[in-house]
């Protein structure tokens, strides 16, 4: 049988109701004290432009707690100015959460948040049937007067949690205990700023024997775009073990140095991501700022000429040769869009490896034009790749975009990595794994993980050009003038234009059994700032 809810308003008063019955009471009926007027249904209450005094505040509090206290939830919804939206609300708490006991007191004058408002502060204490720990927390209310002269509650999720936002769910659910230390592939320890803020989503996820699960009252998004918060423990979960990752400390250690270099000192946004192409494991993540957003997962913008790896992938699969004649004219327009590239004068003699190493943007689009007719490169960029269905790779990341185009213009653009297509130095990383192994492997970061598998791999003609092209661009192409690059590592340079904004800089290269992507906010040329970043990385190697 259920605890009974307690009520407490200020030190007033307590009573005793089941929480079995929270029942349906009707709204109207609340309003107008339990009768309609003869005259016809009541009129609807709007909130009006004056503030309400603190009497009207301090009834409006208590009326509302009491409802709510009780578990009369359609009571408490009627003394908000959003009736409907308090009443789901309230019910989706008492559904989720399932308290055995409520006790509310209303407490002191808070903040007000608007002009037209009285703020009161309440204590709020949350009893479980599984334990004799109770859950208490100080709460908020906005108190707005309404057009029959009474004061209601200004209705936000915050009302039921001060820290609950909207597109936001508060429940119980499952709890695990932290690991007591995460390691790398070699049980060193990983104690690197851009690795703070995503360990505890880590052990999170690699929490594994439900057993060994407690529960707790937590705050999820419910778009999953960010971790949930864990408000109060129900029941202590066991004791976590050691987190083994796939990552690699030493490589860590150059990878948090090439980001701070790019990203002169954190003065703009950047991001790295180092991959095994062996077997898909994520051997690095460096990210500038080292808090906020986990940029090289979740970054999500125009990825410039390194998407000519995939137009080229395309092409060469559509028959056209690595070595056929595939004219850079200085400029080209498609439906009045004018495309051109970063280098003056036309050359009709270069080939197909020719305008990679130099990352013509003129022969791409042209060449693409005239032979990828159909849903060539979305098609790559899918069934060989693995880019568009969302990896599970231990953490939340943005999905590469690599969209039908709308028009000729964005297919042309799309062509260079402009337009709609988007992605993260995650994804242009296992771009370039993809290219090193002929196989994709999905990225991972705890060792053993289920691993999505792409539907074909590219001919090994067609994997032989990629490669070559690739090393001619450092050896000849655009990346042959950053100091330090090894000789024998190809890659590919990308300068991406966002908005009107300084060119972001990006990079994508192997060498050996390691790929490694840059990306850089308003770096300019990818040789500019992303390729030096890269090379630190790709200079130290895979050594596991």
């Amino acid at each position: 049988m259920n605890k009974g809810v307690k009520i407490g308003i200020a030190t007033v008063c307590t009573g005793m109701l089941a929480v079995g019955g929270y029942g349906a009471y009707n709204i109207a009926t609340a309003l107008t004290g339990g009768s309609e007027s003869k005259s016809g249904p009541p009129k609807p209450r709007t909130v009006v432009a004056e503030a309400p005094t603190a009497d009207q505040a301090a009834a409006g509090a208590k009326a509302f707690l009491d409802a709510w206290a009780k578990g009369d939830l359609s009571g408490a919804s009627a003394q908000t100015d959003k009736p409907d939206a308090a009443l789901l609300a309230l019910t989706g708490f008492k559904d989720k959460v399932k308290p055995s006991a409520i006790s509310l007191a209303a407490g002191g004058p808070g903040t007000a948040s608007a002009a037209n408002q009285v703020s009161l502060t309440f204590k709020a204490k949350v009893e479980f049937a599984e334990t004799g720990n109770p859950w208490t927390y100080d709460g908020l209310l906005g108190l707005v007067k309404m057009s029959d002269g009474k004061a209601a509650v200004h209705w936000a999720p915050s009302v039921i949690h001060p820290k609950l936002d909207a597109g936001e769910t508060i429940s119980v659910k499952p709890v695990y205990a932290a690991s007591g230390t995460v390691l790398d592939r070699n049980s060193k320890p990983l104690n690197f700023p851009s690795l703070t803020p995503l360990l505890t989503s880590l052990k999170e996820k690699a929490a594994g024997n439900p057993g060994d699960a407690g529960t707790g009252v937590v705050i999820s998004d419910d778009a999953g775009a960010k971790p949930a918060e864990q408000l109060f423990t129900i029941k202590d979960p066991k004791a976590g073990q050691s987190l083994k990752l796939t990552l690699d400390a030493g490589l860590q250690a150059q990878a948090e140095k090439a980001v701070q270099q790019a990203s002169a000192g954190g003065s703009r946004p950047a991001s790295l991501v180092a991959i095994e192409p062996s077997t898909g494991n994520i051997l690095a993540i460096a990210n500038a700022p080292t808090t906020g957003q986990n940029r090289a997962f979740l970054g999500a913008t125009a990825p410039g000429s390194t998407m000519k790896v995939l137009t080229a992938a395309a092409l060469l699969e559509a028959g056209v040769s690595a070595d056929a004649a595939m004219s850079c004219p200085d400029d080209l327009t498609v439906m009045g869009q004018h495309f051109k590239n970063d280098f003056d004068g036309g050359h009709e003699d270069w080939s197909m490896t020719k305008d990679f190493a130099q990352s013509c943007n003129t022969a791409f689009i042209r060449a693409g034009m005239a032979n990828l007719k159909g849903s060539e490169l979305e098609d790559t960029a899918k069934q060989v790749f693995g880019l568009g269905p969302a990896w599970k790779t231990g953490l939340v990341l943005a999905p590469a975009k690599v969209p039908a185009p709308a028009n000729p213009n964005q297919r042309a653009a799309q062509f260079i990595g402009q337009g709609s297509i988007t992605m993260s130095s995650l994804s242009m990383a296992s771009v370039a794994a993809t290219v090193q192994n002929g196989t994709f492997h999905q990225p991972i970061l705890i060792p053993g993980s289920e691993q999505m598998s792409a539907e074909r791999k590219l001919s090994s003609g067609t994997l032989q050009a990629l490669r070559q092209m690739m090393r001619q661009t450092v050896t000849s192409g655009t990346a042959a003038k950053i100091d330090g690059i090894p000789g024998d590592a190809g890659a590919k340079t990308g300068t991406a234009q966002v908005n009107g904004q300084n060119d972001n800089s990006w990079f994508t290269s192997f060498r050996g059994n390691l790929a490694v992507a840059v990306e850089v906010g308003g770096g300019g040329h990818g040789a500019d700032a992303a390729g030096p970043a890269a090379a630190l990385v790709l200079q130290a190697g895979n050594r596991g």
